[in-house]
């Protein structure tokens, strides 16, 4: 189908920096740096700039970067890891993976997770917090922390979709022993395919994934620390990622007026609950990688936005907990089951024109007329 808005506009994102992309590219290709090199570091350390840590660590994607992070953090069969189900499934797959078992804890209004239920979830078994800040928001990690101290448990951030995002000024990603990024191609900074990163202030725990990553050889000796991961974040991605990364605090920017328009274009629609505006009072800042909408009419709502040309995705129709095969479905999470029944994430990106925009204002007022 031919969307007159698309989700996200690939296309249009590398023709405005055509020259500046294709000259990366042609670099790599032209002096065969293709692993662990130049424009790797470059990455890693623009990374750490921005985010205000000590390390980085590039890595093939943000599932590797949730399932090497709980590995470094030590977390194994027997350890129980708290996090949400309104997530993406990747999430609780690291856990799963590295031998450890989901706890699940219900969301908020916010769709993260619910951090005055996370107490009452917490065993003898549990090690772990993976907070998940979703679409651009980041969990309320002041009260998270305080919860994680008092037990003496780990918090690790899955930051895949708030980069830039934060809380009480703190960056996402660099509040608990680790962040993990994701670079897929339609998140806030994206390259041409996979990637990730972890970052963190702990240089031991930032040596163990520097491990992990490359088959278990540690940096700057021959000496293997036990059986790791090819999991290295290509040189090629980092090149597209230094060239994008110049222009990533005015995609925010930009983020921000879009969903701000949006609030002022749909809040009279009753029928609608948005998300938290930019201008909104408290310690977060909200960075807007997906712009949300709930609607107790969501199919139909979903039908006449696609009819129209408008094209959406819903994450998630189906909460994990229902998901039959993944055996979770003994958590009862019913905020979770009633968002998951709502949600619809409409075009918001940097290269959204203000015409394309108000389009989808329209063809929303004319459902609701």
């Amino acid at each position: 189908m031919e969307y007159k808005v698309r989700f996200v506009n690939y296309p249009k994102q590398y023709q405005n920096m055509k020259p500046e992309l294709d000259g990366a590219v042609t670099e790599i290709l032209s002096h065969g740096d293709f692993i662990l090199r130049g424009q790797l570091k470059e990455f890693e350390q623009n990374m750490a700039d921005f985010l205000g840590v000590k390390y980085t660590i590039g890595v093939n994607n943000g599932t590797d970067a949730i399932f090497l992070s709980l590995l470094a953090a030590g977390i194994g069969p027997g350890d129980e890891v708290i996090t949400p189900a309104h997530t993406f499934v990747a999430t609780i797959a690291g856990i799963v993976h590295c031998g450890a078992t989901p706890v699940l804890v219900d969301i908020g209004e916010d769709m993260n997770m619910n951090v005055g239920q996370v107490e009452q979830l917490i065993t003898p078994k549990t090690k772990a917090i993976m907070p998940v800040h979703l679409n651009g928001r980041l969990c309320d990690m002041g009260k998270l922390m305080k919860i994680a101290d008092k037990h003496d448990l780990v918090i690790l951030e899955d930051a895949c979709q708030s980069l830039g995002g934060t809380y009480a000024g703190k960056m996402a990603g660099s509040i608990g022993l680790c962040g993990c990024f994701s670079f897929y191609p339609a998140k806030i900074l994206g390259t041409a395919g996979d990637a990730g990163l972890v970052s963190t202030n702990d240089k031991k725990f930032a040596e163990k994934i520097f491990s992990l990553r490359d088959n278990g050889r540690m940096i700057g000796s021959d000496e293997i620390d036990g059986f790791g991961y090819n999991t290295r974040l290509d040189n090629l991605h980092a090149a597209i990622l230094n060239v994008k990364f110049k222009y990533l605090p005015e995609w925010i920017k930009r983020r921000r007026v879009l969903a701000q328009r949006y609030q002022e274009g749909l809040s009279d629609i009753s029928d609608l609950k948005l998300p938290p505006p930019p201008d909104a009072k408290g310690p977060f800042f909200d960075v807007f990688q997906n712009y949300v909408i709930r609607s107790k009419k969501r199919d139909k709502l979903a039908a006449h936005l696609r009819n129209h040309g408008v094209e959406i995705i819903i994450s998630w129709p189906f909460p994990l907990n229902k998901q039959t095969k993944l055996g979770l479905t003994h958590f009862h999470l019913p905020m979770t089951e009633k968002i998951s029944d709502e949600v619809i994430s409409i075009p918001l990106y940097p290269e959204l024109e203000d015409e394309k925009l108000e389009y989808v204002i329209d063809v929303l007022h004319d459902f609701h007329a």
